[in-house]
């Protein structure tokens, strides 16, 4: 890190070609199932919901977490409340 007074901070790539998008799911709202093109990884910024991937369950997700979708894997997400979340997809994510 070259910001000035930085401390025991390091930047590291993910990924060569990648790209970011947001994606703010309504109250009640849901992504529905498809696989992944990329790897991809599902990080929550704010609120909370469920996701669930190649064994279809759904577990609980909320702002602080993620999950990392490997490419061709089936998966989807929601929320009851609602939520926002920062993916990041390339062909291969160095996590």
């Amino acid at each position: 890190m070259t910001a000035p007074g930085s401390v025991s901070a390091r930047v590291r790539r993910l990924a060569g070609d990648a790209h970011v998008v947001v994606i703010e799911v309504s109250p009640g709202g849901f992504v529905a199932r498809h696989p992944a093109g990329w790897a991809q990884l599902f990080s929550v910024v704010r609120g909370s919901g469920w996701v669930s991937g190649g064994d279809g369950k759904h577990a609980s997700i909320e702002a602080g977490e993620a999950v990392l979708w490997d490419a061709g894997e089936e998966h989807e997400s929601g929320s009851d409340e609602g939520m926002t979340v920062l993916v990041v997809e390339a062909e291969s994510l160095a996590l």
